[in-house]
């Protein structure tokens, strides 16, 4: 399998100088691919409109990968854009560039012909430098862990100190264990990293408890409580790291608005004292943004060491974002990265990861005999049921409830509450509630620079279309 190694580094002034330009580099060439491919469609519109035929109007100029390399090429020493100074960078800066405007454009073009899931994908714009997000990847050329675990080698770079060990990297490397295919270089969070992927073989390895599943239904309160096909039921909770930083993060905040402060309209720099200020604040924000990655790692692989199948839901955190009461503590629990984690982590250990339906009444359903509440509200943490009786907590009966799914989503027809189970009343509304659809503000607008559509593409909306299978079964 390919996974990657994480390494922060401590480059010195002139290779930090050397890092912040091939990252430039790759934007200007991202930035010249979409100029490029824009332009043909923009020219295609003005013709169109003087009365040209389709067949006298200008080609339309390809976008993929090795066009793009083949047009770049061709024009790099000519063109005043990159004549001067391409030459100081690698290749593969440029390649990284032109990789991802193909990219861009191939998605534009399945989320236009509706053969893309999810949001509507728009037109590729150019990235701003105040923007866009540093990173450069290298494909070809030195790329090694150097035999004193404290530096890794890049193309035109050189040797670059790690601020952390590689050598348990390097051992794997001399043993013939993994094979160096790429490495990437980010700006995130304050410092630069490499990501280094390699290709090594991963043994399967089997969990504590194969038979056994767990539905796990994520919370604010509590992050996970986790209910198995065994009875026991475990509450994980919140460690709620932003909570605690908001008055550190308050202070410094107040710190940098008295400061000057950068203006674009007026076209004000910042000034020295309002950089540092931000930089602090700025520290605050990291080692929450890493004490929460490390507490979900932390979670999700104790979970998927123990059980053979998990049952989470496919909840709608985006629509839990716009609620102005719950989006900061929704953001940082980590719900959607949550199950990310568990989807490719149980992957590595062939389990099966069940994602239940969006409205699948967990929380409604009583997990003892199966009847439907017609209304629960967010503010009742008890769940009673007038049919058994049944008195407990609200997220234990709905992780109860995602673990008998587990055994369920084998027979039925894999739609969460169509399983081969006893039919239980079902008040209306309780098991679906009633979306309200806004109208598409976009429609009758060109859904590209200059209102151009795709060649040889059919000509029909993507309209949203219904899940076949709510459970996906690894």
């Amino acid at each position: 399998m390919v996974q990657a190694y994480k390494f922060a580094l401590d480059p010195n002034v002139g290779q930090e100088r050397a890092l912040r330009s091939h990252c430039g580099a790759s934007r200007a060439a991202y930035n010249w691919a979409v100029s490029w491919v824009t332009a043909s469609w923009w020219q295609r519109r003005a013709e169109a409109s003087y009365g040209i035929g389709a067949d006298g109007l200008t080609p339309w100029r390809p976008w993929s990968l090795p066009s793009l390399r083949k047009e770049f090429n061709r024009i790099k020493n000519s063109d005043a854009r990159f004549s001067g100074w391409w030459e100081e960078n690698s290749k593969e800066a440029y390649s990284t560039g032109l990789a991802n405007a193909a990219a861009a454009f191939d998605n534009y073009a399945k989320s236009k012909q509706g053969k893309r899931k999810g949001p509507r994908m728009g037109v590729p714009r150019r990235k701003q430098k105040r923007k866009a997000r540093l990173s450069c990847r290298f494909t070809t050329g030195t790329i090694r862990a150097e035999p004193d675990g404290r530096h890794v080698t890049l193309p035109r770079l050189g040797a670059i100190r790690v601020h952390e060990s590689t050598r348990k990297l390097l051992a794997r490397i001399q043993a013939g264990r993994v094979r160096i295919l790429s490495a990437t270089v980010r700006h995130e969070r304050g410092r630069w990293f490499v990501s280094l992927q390699v290709e090594a073989p991963r043994e399967i390895t089997r969990v504590v408890r194969p038979d056994v599943a767990v539905g796990i239904d994520l919370g604010v309160k509590h992050l996970a409580v986790l209910a198995d096909s065994a009875g026991e039921i475990r509450y994980e909770s919140n460690p709620k790291h932003l909570d605690g930083a908001l008055k550190l993060l308050r202070f410094h905040s107040r710190r940098v608005s008295r400061r000057q402060g950068p203006d674009r309209r007026t076209g004000q720099k910042p000034s020295q004292r309002w950089e540092k200020a931000n930089r602090e604040r700025n520290r605050i924000h990291h080692r929450v943004a890493n004490l929460r990655t490390d507490a979900l790692h932390k979670l999700t692989t104790k979970i998927r060491a123990e059980y053979g199948t998990v049952v989470i839901e496919d909840l709608n955190v985006a629509g839990m974002l716009r609620n102005k009461r719950l989006a900061r503590r929704v953001a940082d629990a980590g719900f959607g990265e949550i199950r990310r984690q568990l989807t490719y982590k149980g992957q590595r250990n062939a389990c099966r990861t069940i994602v239940a339906d969006r409205w699948y009444p967990s929380s409604k359903t009583c997990s003892a005999c199966g009847a439907v509440t017609a209304k629960l509200p967010l503010h009742v943490r008890v769940f009673a049921c007038d049919a058994c009786g049944l008195v407990m907590d609200r997220d234990g009966n709905a992780a109860r409830n995602l673990a008998a799914l587990a055994a369920a989503c084998t027979t039925g027809t894999g739609v969460a509450g169509d399983q081969d189970t006893p039919r239980v009343s079902k008040p209306r509304g309780a098991d679906r509630k009633t979306r309200r659809q806004r109208p598409d503000q976009n429609r009758g607008r060109g859904g590209r620079a200059g209102g151009a559509t795709l060649p040889h593409q059919r000509q029909e909306e993507a309209r949203d279309r219904r899940q076949a299978e709510a459970l996906t079964l690894w």
